[in-house]
């Protein structure tokens, strides 16, 4: 049996097709995407001054995100354990504020009631 000859024109359309498709598909989501620009000018104006308002506040959590993560690479654990030991200590030393500010505030008050001749906790 005869081999069959080799269909020349069917090869050609299909790798015209796949060319088109994977060059035009992403060519046609580009034009057919706005730009920040444009999204931003189709805001009603109580929202264009609310995003003008909070751009620099976004900016720079961003820039204090990037930051950490630059630091956090630094190290030799995996970013995301570094990151979990860090919230941990943000988290201690919040407490440790809390407690100091706590304590602070009872001195405060006792020193008040001293003032005032009232009795305090501490005198029973």
């Amino acid at each position: 049996m005869p081999k069959k000859p080799t269909n020349w024109g069917m090869l050609a359309k299909m790798f015209g097709g796949g060319a088109l498709i994977c060059v035009g598909g992403p060519a046609l989501v580009y034009y057919v995407s706005p730009t920040e620009e444009e999204l931003f000018k189709k805001y009603n104006p109580d929202l264009q001054k609310k995003s003008l308002e909070n751009r620099n506040q976004k900016q720079q959590e961003f820039d204090e995100f990037v930051s950490k993560l630059k630091e956090y690479s630094k190290s030799d654990k995996p970013i995301w354990v570094v990151q979990a030991e860090a919230a941990e200590k943000d988290r201690q030393m919040k407490r440790l504020q809390l407690r100091k500010s706590a304590e602070e505030e009872r001195l405060r008050k006792e020193a008040l009631r001293r003032e005032l001749g009232l009795s305090t906790d501490s005198d029973k």
